[in-house]
């Protein structure tokens, strides 16, 4: 099962960056991949998100919990149901002492056929990582424009 984790500094406050973060259905915005964010439910602290991106040539729907942390602050995110078998990771925003905010974003997939699993990990390693880099500049430029 592939797992990614990226990070990037971001010349803008962590306040800002998390802000940012938070309003998942705002990312069809400035996200080419990301096709549609919708808020499901939302409560004190979490949403529940329907999603539909564009990843390695074909489009993929689910639903997640979103958990936010503001004290730490954390996103954390898990599939309920979906495409794939599981979907989850964390958004991290750690401040720096320049000012600045580094943002690591992770990413644990399975596609959940252990016949295919073997031949198709690599592939779906790669385009994790290309989608969160994709997510991680997209956020970086909108939080320093």
């Amino acid at each position: 099962m592939p797992y990614v984790e990226r990070s990037t500094v971001i010349s803008a406050d962590v306040n800002t960056v998390y802000q940012l973060a938070r309003r998942m259905e705002d990312f069809p915005k400035y996200m080419p991949d990301v096709k549609d964010v919708t808020v499901l439910e939302q409560d004190g602290n979490g949403t529940t998100t329907r999603w539909h991106v564009h990843v390695i040539g074909r489009d993929l729907k689910w639903t997640e919990r979103d958990t936010f942390d503001d004290e730490t602050p954390k996103i954390t995110y898990k599939q309920i149901e979906g495409d794939v078998k599981k979907f989850e990771g964390e958004w991290r925003f750690t401040p720096e002492a320049d000012g600045t905010v580094r943002v690591e974003l992770t990413c644990d997939a399975e596609l959940g056929v252990p016949m295919l699993d073997a031949i198709f990990n690599p592939v779906l390693k790669k385009a994790l990582e290309i989608n969160v880099d994709k997510m991680l500049s997209a956020i970086k430029e909108k939080a320093e424009s």
